[in-house]
């Protein structure tokens, strides 16, 4: 006997807890699934249940990205402007009133630019992704799935973004002749890794945000104090060789540093003992987001 509608998600009666498994009953088609109640269940099985949904987080995925193109007064165009505009600011702040040095022979506007392409995809998942469960309030409070879905579903409009910016480096470094060299094929890695480092803090901050709601107006001021302290407008070879490691236990500059590496060569090479640094500090944020995500997951229905 299958179930056509889902089990709503209870932090009371975890015994409860749904979990739609991917072995068909007799007599039920391949696409039909078997909803068994076990205690323990879902949580035995929450990854592959992130699976059994991925047709939701694909749904979900688009509507966000139809509400950010659709019925726009700009609409792709501001995707181009916010990236393009900062881009000056910081080429007139940096480069021409503190006259702070570019790698080499790159062009200052291309250096910002290289930076800014891994920060907008960071500050846009965090942005979108920590108010995304209050956002679907009506849908958690509903149904069940997996909600983790929800946040990482709302990261895929900054893939869309990030898309756009790329195109526009590319075009910036064709004004300025410049040509990438050969570790460009591992800039897929450093995607990944940005990605990866913006998903903790979303996820932790997402969670927070469902009990205690003035955490939203955390989020712009972090986004706005993140861009100043990290190596966007600048290389973080400036910073004093004493003081770089430390520096880079900010997550972002072991990820920007590989995105100029990548992109620029040349003497954009990164700072292995920071770079491993980022990498611990992006691991443990993870860790740590995933780990109060899931510990506060089945309150989420009640709470919102």
């Amino acid at each position: 006997m299958t179930s056509s509608a889902p089990f709503p998600d209870s932090a009371t009666t975890p015994e409860r807890s749904p979990l739609a498994t991917s072995r068909p009953a007799d007599g039920l088609q391949q696409s039909e699934r078997l909803i068994i109640l076990e205690r323990g269940r879902a949580d035995r099985n929450y990854w592959l249940d992130l699976w059994h949904y991925r047709e939701l987080f694909a749904i979900l995925a688009w509507r966000d990205i139809s509400v950010r193109y659709k019925q726009t007064v700009i609409g792709v165009t501001w995707a181009f402007l916010r990236p393009f505009l900062t881009m000056i600011v910081f080429t007139v702040i940096f480069g021409s009133l503190a006259k702070l040095p570019s790698d080499g022979a790159v062009p200052y506007p291309v250096l910002v630019f290289a930076g800014m392409l891994p920060w907008f995809l960071f500050s846009s998942i965090l942005s979108e992704a920590s108010g995304s469960l209050v956002g679907n309030a009506q849908l958690i409070s509903k149904v069940y799935f997996p909600r983790l879905i929800v946040p990482a579903a709302s990261g895929v409009v900054a893939l869309v973004d990030f898309a756009i910016n790329v195109v526009i480096l590319f075009l910036i470094m064709a004004w300025f002749a410049f040509v990438p060299n050969w570790q460009i094929v591992f800039l897929p890695v450093f995607i990944v890794l940005a990605v990866l480092a913006s998903l903790g803090p979303a996820l932790l901050i997402t969670s927070l945000n469902v009990k205690y709601r003035d955490f939203r107006y955390v989020i712009p001021f972090v986004v706005q104090f993140g861009l100043y302290v990290s190596p966007v407008g600048f290389s973080s070879a400036v910073v004093p060789e004493s003081w770089r490691f430390w520096y880079s236990l900010n997550p972002v500059v072991g990820v920007i540093d590989g995105f100029r590496w990548c992109l620029l060569g040349g003497e954009s090479q990164l700072y292995v003992p920071g770079f491993m640094a980022s990498l611990v500090v992006v691991a443990a944020m993870l860790w740590l987001g995933i780990r109060h995500f899931r510990k506060t997951e089945k309150t989420f229905a009640d709470l919102i």
